[in-house]
């Protein structure tokens, strides 16, 4: 049967994270083919609607493409059994445990099903039902948004923005909330739970105040430009530059006194080092101005 959208109550939106990259590929195959598969709804919407089960993403793609209405088939079920079904037929879509606790919230909630019915319904222990029920309500409503709407993978608030948010939950929402918008990899987010777990109060707001910033210099860090590929002076300027930093921070050691706390031994062998340093510094000095000056 075909239905018009509002016909449709999208009731279970919430249980359904968005993966904008999927639903802009099913937008060209609707565009081009239009709709091959029906969307999947069930009777007992309010005002005699007809709730959507399955096909969200479908609906969405096709409200952008104006279209009038949705083709559909009308499962003859309950709403909870309806849910259980649709989550079977989906299950090779690799569900995580943040989509499924949404699921099992709502089936407890609305339908009022115990955990151990609901272990039973998923052929699952209670220790499972009971700690994906717990991931949802360790995660704030804030960042599970950020995860619905695409923005922040489900991997990543599982293993990083859970554990940040049962120890400073008021700085995970801060954080999710800057960086939602730009979709972070799920190593970004690794990096920036990494830096902040270690860093100090100072490391800590800072981060907190531009983690883009960080992510940014990070990668300059860990991928450094190539000077060869920004020409020969960049390649020159690049070896001084390395030279007058080791140099800088030589001095500095000193002067915190390292060397008088050197061995004998130990003395010997840095007299050595310094001599051929010197050596090879001069060398490379005098050849710069050599071939500088030939090339004027």
């Amino acid at each position: 049967m075909d239905l018009e959208f509002h016909q449709l109550e999208l009731r279970y939106e919430p249980l359904r994270k968005r993966s904008p990259r999927r639903e802009a590929r099913l937008l060209a195959s609707l565009a081009e083919v239009g709709q091959q598969v029906p969307v999947v709804v069930v009777a007992g919407g309010e005002g005699g609607r007809h709730v959507l089960v399955d096909g969200y993403k479908r609906v969405r793609a096709l409200v952008r493409l104006r279209r009038d209405t949705v083709r559909a088939v009308s499962w003859d079920l309950d709403e909870a059994e309806a849910l259980l079904l649709e989550r079977l037929m989906r299950s090779a879509d690799g569900h995580g445990a943040l989509e499924e606790g949404w699921l099992l919230a709502e089936l407890r909630d609305r339908f009022g099903m115990s955990v151990e019915e609901l272990g039973r319904r998923f052929d699952k222990s209670g220790s499972w039902v009971s700690r994906r029920l717990a991931l949802v309500m360790d995660l704030p409503r804030e960042i599970q948004e950020h995860v619905r709407r695409g923005e922040i993978v489900a991997h990543a608030a599982m293993k990083h923005f859970v554990p940040l948010a049962r120890a400073h939950r008021e700085e995970a929402v801060r954080l999710a909330a800057v960086l939602g918008p730009h979709r972070p990899t799920s190593r970004q987010v690794a990096s920036l739970y990494a830096a902040y777990v270690g860093g100090n109060d100072q490391t800590r707001a800072a981060l907190l105040a531009d983690p883009l910033l960080f992510l940014r210099a990070q990668e300059t860090t860990t991928h450094p430009p190539d000077p060869a590929a920004q020409g020969p002076a960049a390649v020159l300027l690049a070896d001084l530059g390395a030279l007058g930093g080791i140099a800088r921070r030589g001095l500095r050691h000193l002067r915190e006194g390292l060397a008088r706390r050197l061995a004998s031994a130990e003395r010997d062998e840095l007299g050595r080092c310094l001599a051929q340093a010197k050596a090879d510094a001069l060398h490379l000095l005098t050849t710069c101005e050599r071939e500088i000056g030939d090339a004027r």
